[in-house]
């Protein structure tokens, strides 16, 4: 079916409101500040061939876990078993096509005049599998397959059972689940009022066609980039493992298709920061949708264009049972490395280097009900600056998209104190546009003794600038009085003792000394740069 281009343009948006609505919907019924302040979730809409239709604009990393899940269902499941109500929930890495075990998908089929016609799905962050190592997978928490939670509409009350009990907080866990499941229901009354407003045959051509749609405008956007191979190496450093590591892309350009090619890249290692295909596979198309063309509409139309070679048994294509954990780690520096390849011919699209994330988890018995508690949030920094534009100050950048809690839910969410959160002076790379800065935010358990988890990457080697631009500031820790050093990351808080995670800067762009005056008049008044910086950096005659 042949649809005209007006009908494709209004069911296409109606598909991106239905993702938008789930995940607002899933922010508003969850029960965790991880969830509820974060919005460390994502929603998607699938077609019945696994093809992602519509995703959130949320948390771009998300992606992997999504498409992973469709894939797993999809090609292991007698689908004339699926009847409506049905409900799949999978979170492992190499057997549910998850990324890390925290993030949970439910993923749920739409039927039409009894036949399926869509799934929807939606992932969530659980924080809640803390004091585990990562030497491998089965350190980090239960690993589900795609299993059905819900069959019919009625709960699996032994499934629920079982993973509950595998739960450090079942009591938010459940709380959560319930709050996936009311996303995942909107959703299919979304999706089946659509389709009888429409009929299937033309919501499933619409679909079709937007997948055409976004094929075409990533091949017309990278036709636009010059033929060529370009690379990029850096050595990539963090507080989960002693050693650098050097990673590489080589990113071809031909025609109209982009190969990405991580062959360089150094094995899997025995910690948490190891990456799956997956998660790969939503880095690339991060940066490939960020600079061929924002709007184009986030499906899987526009992967046709692109391919990925990355060695099985390396740190951005593990095997089982590499440990995934703090795959953020390295999903961040490598967005930054494809960024930094195609720079010399894509000058005024690319950032310089930006923050990585920097982890801060804090867990105990709450003395206020006497419950276990998990505080977990990964902190965003400064984002790096471009061409003409300074970076953006305390964000989460690249794959992760989540925001920082308010020291008010903060504090009445948890028996913790929070005595400074700031951005941190000349943190951000000096350039003629300057990076964004990093966040410090020192935290203090309140009558019990809390276990902490402190720490990222960007330790010792800074986000880089560009174009004679200067570096960012390195992300660190910094221990209060009495508190003993940390090893890996872990460590104990008396009550009242103090830890501060202080994130990484981004990187400038540009010669400091072109900056105009009264922008470096701006810094200095609003306590961005010091005086040092502003007179001997910038040259400004104080």
């Amino acid at each position: 079916m042949k649809l005209d281009p007006i009908t494709v343009e209004v069911i296409g948006n109606a598909l991106s409101t239905v993702v938008e609505e789930m995940g607002r919907a899933l922010m508003r019924a969850s029960y965790s500040a991880n969830i509820k302040e974060r919005g460390d979730c994502s929603a998607a809409v699938f077609d019945t061939r696994g093809r992602l239709i519509a995703q959130a604009q949320q948390i771009p990393l998300h992606m992997g876990s999504l498409l992973g899940i469709a894939e797993a269902v999809l090609s292991r499941t007698d689908l004339s078993t699926v009847v409506e109500g049905d409900v799949f929930i999978g979170n492992d890495a190499y057997t549910g096509g998850g990324t890390h075990l925290n993030d949970i998908v439910f993923f749920e089929p739409v039927f039409a005049q009894g036949a399926i016609v869509a799934w929807v799905a939606n992932i969530a962050h659980h924080s809640d599998f803390v004091d585990r190592g990562h030497a491998h997978i089965f350190q980090e928490g239960p690993r589900i397959p795609p299993i059905r939670l819900y069959r019919a509409g009625v709960i699996q009350q032994d499934i629920l059972d079982f993973l509950l009990l595998n739960c450090q907080v079942p009591e938010e866990r459940v709380s959560d689940f319930r709050a996936q499941m009311a996303s995942n229901r909107l959703g299919v009354q979304r999706m089946q009022a659509l389709y009888t407003r429409y009929g299937a045959a033309t919501v499933d051509a619409a679909s079709a066609q937007l997948l055409d749609y976004s094929e075409r405008m990533a091949r017309a956007g990278i036709s636009a980039i010059p033929d060529g191979r370009y690379a990029f190496s850096h050595d990539f450093d963090t507080s989960l493992w002693p050693e650098l590591l050097n990673l590489s892309v080589a990113i071809e350009i031909k025609g109209d298709e982009a190969l990405f090619d991580f062959t360089g890249c150094p094995p899997q290692t025995r910690s948490g920061m190891n990456m799956v295909f997956t998660a790969l596979q939503a880095c690339v198309y991060f940066v490939v949708k960020t600079l061929i063309d924002p709007a184009t509409p986030a499906n899987s139309g526009f992967h046709r264009a692109l391919s990925i070679t990355a060695p099985a048994g390396s740190v951005v294509n593990a095997s089982a049972p590499a440990a995934v954990y703090s795959r953020h780690d390295i999903s961040q520096r490598l967005i930054d490395m494809m960024f930094a390849a195609l720079a010399p011919v894509l000058a005024d699209r690319v950032p310089a280097g930006s923050t990585g994330v920097t982890v801060q988890t804090v867990s105990g018995t709450n003395p206020r009900n006497g419950k276990f508690y998990v505080y977990n949030e990964s902190m965003g920094g400064g984002m790096g600056a471009r061409q003409r534009l300074d970076g953006l100050d305390g964000v989460h950048v690249n794959s992760t998209n989540s925001a920082n809690i308010p020291v008010e839910a903060l504090e009445s969410e948890y028996p913790l104190s929070v005595d400074v959160y700031e951005l941190v002076q000349d943190s951000g790379g000096a350039g003629q546009y300057r990076g964004g800065m990093a966040i410090r935010r020192r935290i203090s358990p309140t009558g019990h003794q809390a276990t902490v988890n402190l720490g990222g990457p960007l330790n010792r080697i800074p986000a880089w600038g560009l174009d004679g631009g200067a570096p960012g500031g390195l992300a660190r820790i910094e221990l209060g009085e009495g508190v003993k050093p940390l090893s890996a990351r872990n460590g104990m808080l008396e009550d009242g003792q103090k830890a501060a995670a202080v994130t990484s800067g981004g990187g400038g762009f540009g010669d400091p000394r072109l900056r105009d005056r009264d922008l470096v008049r701006r810094d200095l008044r609003e306590g961005r740069i010091s005086e040092a910086a502003a007179r001997d950096i910038y040259g400004l005659d104080i």
